[in-house]
């Protein structure tokens, strides 16, 4: 039987929302998508939430009524800015000598309770990275091995609890409740990236309008991930003030003649700026230039995250560019030369049933990779926002379609196994303790009539 889901891509220029069916064997089948300008956004985040929730809403609406659905959950991308990464570690003894999920699920929380995570901030994600049975490193899947001691190395990416809160608002605000939220620059990497670089490393940094997201991949899982407050947006602007014509006119000469390829000396009439009745000649050579050098430094700057990371040996597949902004004529022969040996390639999001031609660009891998993550296209273990353990080999399962408390004999998915057995364990628990108090009430009582008698 198959599911339907809704993810909601909110980008700094756009929100776009797609719906899909994706049935037991993980196969996803786009049904609908919409598109609408974002409003009430800078830079990624929520700066008005009555004018970001209209925009999701219209992008929803959109995308339902293309598909016919009527689905009221969604998953929704967040960007990395206002988010902070950090690397912990947790340790667990095996006592049936034999790994389990459940294992693998105590050692990861344990590396979660172990990391220094400020008040203000909330997990979006817990990656781990390294698993270690015994004295082996770098296990790609502990799950049934025997063992005495199992240790990880997480990579968890935090965000401000007021980001998070802001954001859930305003999907709510549309008349969606928040299912589970990603961070955009892993989306994007989840649509981008074959097995192989995954297994080989690889840089994926999303281009769009306002930010640049750079996620690093390496031995399966992020490592890495950072976020730059420039986009395509700022070559706009530069245009703008250098050539000194409306930005509505600077977007369009961007458009129609943005190229980082060698200039032309022909020139072009733009209106100025406040008299958009007089116009003045531009050579296409000043529009290089000014395109040219926002672009450069943007680059440099990506590049210097990079090395800064300390995982440039480790991305032997090279450097991935996705976004909108990556569409820039000849950004890769550029890419080329300021990110030195490391290869180079441009990325769109992967095929899949259904998809829509409009849907093909770069600009909508984020958006892709959200339906993907719903279709469990994960890292093999990590906890997300709602501090759930996901595993790729997990089933769905309804939330509202189990009950532990009067249905014993319907079966149980792995990943819901121990919040039974927690809901258990707490309720005799509960009553240990409801049993120890009115033991010790009694005693007391008993201590207190012998003293008056």
């Amino acid at each position: 039987m198959s599911r339907t889901v809704l993810a909601i891509d909110i980008g700094s220029t756009k929100i776009c929302a797609i719906t899909a069916e994706i049935d037991n064997n993980n196969d996803i089948s786009i049904t609908g998508a919409g598109t609408t300008k974002a409003q009430g956004l800078k830079k990624g985040s929520i700066t008005n939430i009555e004018l970001a929730s209209r925009s999701i809403k219209t992008a929803v609406e959109d995308a339902k009524r293309v598909s016919g659905s009527s689905i009221s959950t969604a998953i929704v991308s967040i960007s990395g800015a206002y988010t902070k990464s950090l690397n912990s570690n947790g340790i667990v003894n095996i006592q049936s000598k034999e790994i389990s999920l459940e294992e693998i699920k105590r050692v990861m929380h344990t590396s979660l309770y172990n990391a220094n995570i400020p008040n203000e901030y909330e997990v979006l994600h817990a990656l781990p990275f390294n698993f270690k049975v015994d004295d082996q490193d770098y296990i790609e899947d502990p799950l049934g091995m025997n063992a005495s001691r199992l240790e990880v190395e997480t990579h968890i990416i935090t965000t401000q609890k007021s980001n998070l809160n802001n954001l859930k608002k305003a999907v709510k605000g549309a008349g969606i409740e928040v299912e589970n939220i990603v961070l955009n620059s892993y989306a994007s990497a989840i649509a981008t990236l074959n097995e192989d670089e995954r297994e080989l490393g690889a840089a994926v940094i999303d281009m769009g309008g306002n930010t640049s997201n750079i996620a690093i991949y390496s031995g399966n899982s992020i490592r890495y991930n950072e976020y730059l407050g420039v986009g395509s947006n700022h070559v706009t602007s530069d245009l703008s003030m250098a050539l000194h014509t409306p930005l509505n006119v600077a977007d369009k000469v961007k458009l129609t003649y943005g190229s980082l390829l060698t200039p032309s000396n022909e020139l072009i009439e733009l209106p100025i700026i406040g008299d958009e009745n007089t116009t003045h000649e531009v050579s296409l050579e000043v529009v290089h230039n000014v395109i040219f050098a926002r672009v450069e430094e943007t680059l440099m700057i990506l590049a210097q995250f990079i090395e800064n990371s300390g995982l440039k040996d480790q991305i032997g597949a090279g450097i991935v560019l996705t976004g909108g902004f990556s569409k820039m004529d000849g950004i890769r022969d550029l890419a080329v030369a300021t990110f030195g040996s490391i290869p180079v390639r441009l990325a769109k999001p992967m095929e899949m049933n259904g998809l829509f031609d409009s849907l093909r660009g770069p600009e909508f891998s984020s958006a892709i990779g959200l339906i993907m993550y719903s279709a469990n296209a994960y890292t093999r273990y990590e906890i997300d926002v709602n501090k759930r353990v996901r595993h790729t080999n997990e089933m769905p399962v309804e939330q509202s379609s189990v009950d532990f408390s009067n249905t014993p004999d319907i079966p149980v998915a792995p990943s819901e196994e121990p919040k039974k057995a927690k809901m258990i364990n707490l309720a005799v628990e509960d009553a240990k303790e409801k049993k120890s108090d009115e033991a010790s009430s009694l005693n007391k009582f008993w201590n207190w009539a012998t003293q008056l008698f």
